[in-house]
């Protein structure tokens, strides 16, 4: 166990019961009141925004977590298979703790898993970024540029992405992993 004075950015606590990344730590001594420290953090498992205050010196589980690179294989139901790119060991992966950015995951790609001391799955993070093809979307209606006009399009990975007109079937998109926007047409 470690103290309040022990917080810093990144850290990983347990905190009634669930895991959380240490976002910001102040340290506040209002007037002639007790220090106590405010701490931003966010939620492992549910990706939430949590803002706590401890008293000064109180005490907080720290949790050691290791991150690795890892590349994605298959999904099989609500299981997502990675291998270890070290050691080329495959582990399950549960849905959930992949999240909703599983839909830009394609078969082939590097991602982080942080595990904790028991070897349990944390966190999946994916790159910012990912380049996806565009396998359906619908033409662009001419005379229709007047505004910034998006239409659906459909990628390699099934998932949905808002486009601009200009994007046509077989275009190589870049897509922001966190929001799932439309950043840029990729040059191949």
């Amino acid at each position: 166990m470690a103290t309040t004075a022990d917080l810093r950015v990144g850290a990983v606590i347990r905190h009634n019961g669930e895991l959380c990344v240490v976002l910001e730590s102040i340290h506040r001594t209002p007037g002639n009141l007790r220090a106590f420290y405010q701490v931003k953090m966010r939620v492992i498992k549910t990706g939430k925004l949590r803002e706590e205050r401890f008293r000064s010196g109180e005490t907080i589980e720290f949790v050691r977590v290791e991150t690795r690179n890892f590349q994605y294989l298959f999904r099989d139901a609500d299981m997502f298979t990675f291998m270890d790119t070290d050691s080329y060991d495959q582990i399950p992966v549960n849905a959930d703790i992949v999240g909703d950015s599983a839909k830009f995951m394609k078969e082939g790609m590097e991602v982080q898993i942080a595990r904790d001391e028991a070897e349990n799955v944390v966190q999946v993070t994916m790159p910012q970024h990912v380049a996806l093809r565009v396998t359906h979307t619908e033409p662009g209606v001419r005379g229709d540029t007047a505004t910034n006009v998006l239409k659906p399009a459909t990628v390699e990975t099934a998932a949905t992405v808002m486009v601009p007109l200009f994007v046509n079937e077989g275009d190589l998109i870049r897509v922001d992993t966190t929001t799932g926007d439309y950043m840029d047409r990729v040059k191949e």
